[in-house]
């Protein structure tokens, strides 16, 4: 008869190779679920917009008239993490509120543009203090925990100096 040994999932995560890069993502992963619900609890409640609303009509806000200013509906899905059926289906909702509206590219007709209503404007400069000050808050929040203060000091030595 063999005998059977029994080790923890901890233990067996600190043995297993690549161990160290699978808690950094683990950690990578729950800083990104706590700051984004943190953001989405304070854009609802003040400003009835999702963090991903926030998302499209910052992004699509930094359009510009030059050369590659407009984004095409593929580019505005890579820009904010979505597929392209999520990302249509959001600019639709959006743009029933008036705060999107899109536009045939006048150089190849397949292409559709989606640009930032004077509306979407006023909404985002109203909300971004508030996605700002989330940020800052799920941030401090976080620097509390030992595992994952290495990623906010990452994440806080990105940002330009102000």
């Amino acid at each position: 008869m063999t005998q059977q040994t029994h080790a923890t999932p901890q233990a067996a995560a600190e043995g297993a190779p690549g161990s160290g890069l699978a808690q950094g993502w683990c950690a990578l992963s729950a800083l990104h679920g706590r700051i984004e619900s943190h953001i989405e609890r304070a854009l609802q409640a003040q400003h009835d917009l999702s963090v991903r609303e926030f998302s499209v009509i910052n992004v699509l806000s930094e359009q510009h008239s030059g050369p590659g200013g407009h984004l095409r509906m593929h580019q505005v899905a890579d820009a904010v993490v979505l597929s392209q059926s999520a990302t249509t289906r959001l600019v639709t909702r959006l743009e029933e509120r008036g705060l999107l509206e899109r536009y045939l590219c006048p150089d190849d007709r397949r292409g559709i543009y989606t640009n930032v209503t004077p509306d979407g404007l006023g909404l985002l400069a109203e909300a971004r203090p508030t996605h700002d000050t989330a940020l800052r808050e799920a941030l401090q929040d976080a620097a509390q925990r030992p595992e994952l203060a290495p990623l906010v000091t990452a994440v806080e030595t990105l940002a330009p100096s102000e």
